[in-house]
């Protein structure tokens, strides 16, 4: 898990109007959007599955899964490894990266579907940041969909 509290390098990106972090530990890479196929019996924050380097990969709307209104098209795909497989975020933008440090917390009261993904909320100058979990940010099923299998 992220520690919010440690300076670290993350990889900054928009999802939506959301300025979010995530570990640099979990970046494979970042890419133009590929194509994907619709997976049925998805969560909505899940925009289908593309080939990632011959992988089957989860693509999850970084936006959609914050609760973030106003869809425009990802620009980007940011692909993390969350364990021993692979999920590729929708975003809207890549901004780079910036050492960030102990100014970080989490509010006991976030909510949302997205709230188990963010590991701590903070401050980029004048704008909210989140500091996102990779780890949290796909359940389990969703996985299960985007290779065939039937969810536990």
């Amino acid at each position: 898990m992220t520690d919010p509290g440690s300076d670290q390098l993350m990889l900054l990106c928009r999802g939506r109007r959301l300025l979010c972090a995530l570990p640099l530990g979990a970046l494979v890479e970042t890419m133009r959007p590929l194509p994907l196929t619709p997976i049925g019996g998805a969560p909505a924050f899940v925009r289908g599955v593309c080939v990632i380097r011959g992988t089957p990969t989860p693509v999850v709307d970084l936006g959609a899964l914050l609760e973030s209104p106003d869809p425009p098209a990802p620009m980007r795909f940011v692909t993390l490894k969350v364990a021993e497989r692979r999920v590729a975020l929708a975003v809207e933008e890549v901004l780079g990266f910036r050492r960030l440090g102990a100014a970080l917390a989490l509010p006991p009261l976030l909510g949302g579907v997205g709230r188990d993904a963010v590991a701590a909320l903070g401050r980029l100058d004048a704008e909210l940041l989140l500091v996102l979990e990779a780890s949290r940010l796909v359940p389990e099923e969703v996985f299960s969909l985007a290779h065939g299998e039937s969810p536990a």
